[in-house]
């Protein structure tokens, strides 16, 4: 299932150097829009009219282009040597727009067998030497699996898919709005974050206390004709036989309000208390409400937990595909590489093998934490098998913000359990574990279907600056991954 997301704007710039074929340049320039276009990708690049050819070989085609991308607001920028390139040119665009944007770049293939006579490009040795001006003006820059190519090669539009990706995680979280509704259990010290570490990466937390969250929902009226709808919605989402009708009708109210604040203070995701006060001043779990949230593309972290809230977010702009937190439950009583990925009852259905069943929370009913007519909302199903990105941001006391990064494929297994959850096998399941425990990440881990694992490498260890750790990361560039003592 995937989620909307916005068109995406990229700026280009055609690195040209004179005394190579302007023809050859120009065939390329062209050739790479129109994958762009072809791509969904609108993209930026000066016109024939603005620079010769519509690239850029010199300081003053440099600024043309920069303020073409300024204007735009472009999200990232990718270079192509389509000849040898001039790096100067190409470094000083980047450097006077000024965006602080992800910066592909890629050099175009030769057309025949070089001979004497043949017009050539040597983009294979200009665009070391356009990697290396970025560097000289500390610019981080990626390279795709195949960095020398003709951009009509499907490996391009793969490198280009990926480019893109990794532009919406680094915009999308260095922009991000993070909703913390209510405070942490007092149990919970793995939900302890830090707002100005946070914010040291661009992204602002928006706080409301719970009690805010439920008297916005006790004050919209039943028959609002959004929370009608929303109850509709709700009994075809799951199985909703055993739920009280004065359950669902919180529900919705409950619902319509996380709508309504998100559109008020411009939310991408949500971190809410979900236990147990709202079971005992509202009465219900929150649990199927943000599994419907999240299937909307609106993430939403159980427990106040605002970094896994942000993780959840990072999964879902790499993917294009719903998030869920999880626990990392259990280990296989007799398979070392294969974990019970859990949570009581609140990942999306998109997540789902069959229809849900909406039930109770046997952990606080169970405890007397609430009455079992406080603690209806819980959604009960098993993970359908596929492929699965596990990440999580984390912190230590004083120090900067960091991540974790696995995949795994989510398979069938007679083991069975309460709440929503999925066997996952992680290949080096036990090196992996060993970096969770340390490296202090906390028990919840986000998740989301797809294998994007890249993405989130590149963008948080490259662009945000996070140490980012991986049992196996086989991807070569510039970041090792720590290894076990």
């Amino acid at each position: 299932m995937a989620v909307r997301q916005e068109p995406i704007t990229l700026g280009f710039i055609p690195a040209n150097r004179g005394f190579f074929s302007i023809e050859l340049a120009a065939k390329m320039r062209q050739s790479t829009l129109d994958v762009m276009a072809r791509l969904g990708i609108e993209a930026v690049c000066p016109t024939p009219e603005q620079t010769k050819a519509g690239c850029v070989e010199n300081r003053e085609e440099a600024q043309i282009c920069a303020e073409l991308f300024r204007e735009a607001g472009v999200q990232g920028i990718v270079i192509g040597a389509v000849n040898f390139g001039d790096e100067q040119a190409a470094a000083a665009a980047v450097r006077e727009a000024g965006l602080g944007v992800p910066v592909l770049i890629f050099g175009c293939q030769e057309e025949e067998v070089l001979r004497r006579s043949t017009p050539r490009r040597d983009a294979f040795c200009g665009l070391l030497s356009i990697g290396d001006a970025l560097r000289q003006i500390g610019v981080p820059y990626s390279i795709g699996q195949r960095p020398i190519c003709f951009p009509t090669d499907d490996s391009f539009s793969r490198d280009l898919d990926w480019f893109v990706r990794v532009c919406r995680v680094v915009n999308g979280v260095s922009g991000g709005r993070y909703a913390q509704i209510g405070a942490r259990p007092e149990g919970f010290w793995t939900c302890r974050y830090s707002e100005r570490e946070l914010q040291a990466i661009g992204a602002t937390t928006v706080v409301a206390d719970l009690s805010e969250a439920i008297a916005g929902a006790n004050a919209i009226a039943s028959d609002d004709p959004q929370v009608r709808n929303t109850l509709d919605q709700i009994r075809t989402y799951a199985d909703t036989s055993a739920i009280t009708p004065e359950a669902l009708d919180r529900m919705a109210r409950f619902e319509v309000y996380l709508r309504r604040f998100r559109e008020e203070h411009d939310i991408d995701a949500f971190a809410i208390q979900c236990w147990n006060s709202i079971q005992k001043n509202y009465g219900i779990c929150t649990c199927s409400t943000m599994s419907r949230l999240g299937d909307d593309g609106i993430p939403c972290a159980c427990e106040v937990d605002v970094l896994g809230a942000v993780s959840m977010h990072a999964l879902q702009l790499a993917s294009g595909t719903p998030a869920a937190l999880a626990d990392w439950n259990n280990l296989h009583n007799t398979d070392e590489e294969l974990a019970n990925i859990w949570h009581c009852g609140v990942f999306p259905k998109s997540f789902a093998q069959s229809h849900p069943t909406m039930g109770c929370n046997d952990i606080l009913c169970g405890s007397g934490a609430c009455t079992r007519d406080q603690g209806q909302g819980v959604l009960s199903f098993r993970m359908r098998p596929g492929p699965l990105t596990l990440f999580r941001i984390g912190e230590d006391a004083g120090e900067p913000l960091k991540a974790l990064v696995a995949q795994g494929v989510v398979e069938d297994n007679e083991a069975e359990t309460f709440g929503a959850y999925g066997w996952c096998r992680i290949p080096n399941l036990q090196r992996l574990y060993r970096d969770v425990l340390l490296n202090h990440s906390p028990h919840h881990v986000a998740i989301t279907q797809g294998h994007v694992g890249n993405v989130l490498w590149e963008a948080f260890g490259k662009y945000l600056s996070l140490d980012v750790f991986h049992a196996t990361q086989e991807t070569p560039g510039l970041y090792t991954p720590r290894l076990p003592f």
